[in-house]
């Protein structure tokens, strides 16, 4: 007797392959697939799929959800969506290691409009006790990439100055350690303080250390070089891994909406690499908005120093004159017309939420920037910013394109993220294939579950093939979208009406069974 069998479904195994027809078996964790008749198998619980699509679970390279699926640990945003694994740490931002609990707290302090804060007190500094606390207590699967960010606090410190030599080995220790706790690679912010600190030289030398020990590199890339060529942060990014000799992965990947260069360069920038013979590949999100903390919106000298020198800069009279001429200069009409914050806590500031900057200040009579500031300010860093990126043309571009997949680097905060927080991988099912066939479903299925398996380096997770872990989704391929928006983006997708993780039906007929069987995959080690 088997514990779960799902039958008849069209089944489309992650490969990218064309769908059959069969029946798959759940037994434990695992499963199997069985051509031709069902009659004779016998099973605890049977799903009729035959107006339906079976496939892997989805697998997500970029997740903010490290700290909210704590407080949420059905995580119902994500895994009705059919996301049943996560990777954490990204954007140079993971929570471990720390040398003491201080520098932790004051990390996630500074990132609170990002990531958000654990529901109750940290009591962890290493790799392998934060991924302890996944195990069994969420309903997905949490992968962990260690944070280019902690690795330069642990060494350097908070500030912007070059690594000394003794400086850059111990952080490659830092490295070699984190990744025999199971990490998956290294991630580097180089727009997020201090990580974004780190010279290129300094990169090189981490990840020399990670890609030797089997990682790769996971990389939201230094924007500020745009001034200078508008590809010139990709390339930092590819000649990081040329150097270093490890596999490249350029996450949310996309023309910029102000870019003079087109998509094509953008893409015949991934083409041209791998044809030179680097492992490189990227992810993209389908939607048209980006997602961070407002404190991305600051000069960078106001972060020098952890959170501290940030408050202090919007406190004080001089420097706050100084961020206004700073942002002055900028081609601030899009951030301030366009770009909404969220993930507003008090009570006289709830109004403002899903609210533009300029609509704030006309309200409150201020300049936009005071406006800004002194929300910043009263939000303690909290503040979540969405602006208008990428270039929306471009979108299909990105999506479709076959060394691309999807991630979602949803942002789990406030009463209007980015829509692509609920809605990222059924929009692409809904919209990209049934309603623009902008790309097959086997293929977009692909990006989803094998494609980021085999970036990341899962063994057993991605395809339905025998023996494989049971991470599954049934889904109804006429109906399955994404209801989310920009003005009502908390409206979980239709269609998604099975997902299962690790054996155990968490999603069934269209609700939250409250089960929490998901796992910390750790790599080089096996799931238990």
């Amino acid at each position: 007797m088997v514990d779960l069998l799902i039958r008849g479904g069209l089944i489309i195994d992650g490969s990218g392959s064309p769908g059959f027809r069969a029946h798959v078996l759940v037994d434990g964790d695992r499963v199997a697939i069985q051509r031709g008749t069902a009659d004779g198998i016998v099973a605890r619980r049977t799903i009729d799929a035959s107006a339906r699509v079976v496939c892997p679970g989805f697998i997500d390279l970029h997740s903010h959800a490290g700290f909210t699926i704590f407080g949420e640990p059905h995580h119902d945003p994500k895994v009705r969506q059919g996301v049943t694994t996560e990777l954490i740490g990204v954007d140079g931002i993971s929570y471990a290691p720390f040398r003491s609990r201080e520098e932790r707290d004051r990390y996630i302090w500074l990132n609170a409009g990002l990531n958000g804060y654990p529901p109750q007190a940290a009591h962890w500094l290493t790799v392998g006790d934060l991924l302890d606390r996944y195990d069994r207590t969420v309903a997905i699967n949490v992968a962990h990439i260690l944070g280019g960010s902690p690795v330069r606090i642990w060494s350097v410190g908070w500030h912007d100055r070059p690594a000394s030599e003794e400086e850059v080995a111990e952080m490659q220790s830092v490295v070699r350690e984190a990744m025999e706790a199971g990490a998956w690679g290294l991630s580097t912010g180089l727009d997020y303080p201090p990580g974004s600190y780190a010279s290129t030289d300094e990169l090189v030398a981490l990840m020399e250390v990670c890609g030797r020990a089997g990682g790769f590199y996971h990389t939201h890339t230094r924007s500020s070089l745009r001034a200078q060529s508008p590809l010139l942060p990709w390339e930092e990014a590819l000649e990081i891994g040329r150097r270093s000799d490890a596999p490249v992965h350029l996450t949310h990947y996309y023309q910029p909406t102000d870019s003079p260069a087109g998509r094509h360069a953008y893409l015949e920038l991934v083409e041209d690499a791998r044809r030179d013979g680097l492992d490189v590949t990227f992810d993209a999100y389908p939607y048209p908005y980006a997602s961070t903390t407002a404190t991305i919106l600051l000069p960078d000298w106001t972060k020098e120093g952890g959170p501290e020198g940030i408050i202090q800069a919007l406190d004080r009279p001089a420097d706050r004159a100084r961020i206004k001429e700073e942002l002055s200069r900028r081609p601030a009409r899009q951030g301030w017309e366009l770009g909404w914050l969220t993930n507003f806590t008090q009570p006289d500031n709830v109004q403002y939420d899903g609210r533009t900057i300029a609509e704030i200040a006309a309200t409150r009579n201020q300049d936009p920037v005071d406006a800004l500031a002194d929300l910043i300010l009263a939000e303690n860093l909290g503040l979540t910013w969405i602006g208008a990126a990428p270039a929306e043309t471009a979108i299909p571009a990105f999506v479709a394109h076959p060394y691309g997949m999807i991630a979602s680097d949803a942002i789990l905060l406030g009463a209007h993220p980015s829509p692509r927080t609920y809605g990222c991988f059924p929009h692409v099912l809904g919209h990209f294939v049934r309603r623009e066939r902008t790309l097959s479903l086997e293929e977009a299925i692909r990006k989803m579950t094998s494609f980021p398996a085999q970036r990341l380096g899962l063994p057993d997770r991605g395809l339905l093939r025998d023996g494989f872990r049971a991470d599954v989704v049934v889904f109804d391929a006429e109906t399955v979208h994404a209801p989310a928006s920009r003005s009502d983006p908390r409206q979980f997708p239709q269609g998604i009406e099975y997902v299962i993780v690790n054996g155990q039906l968490v999603i069934d007929q269209g609700k939250n069974t409250g089960a929490l069987p998901g796992r910390a995959l750790r790599r080089g080690r096996p799931a238990t």
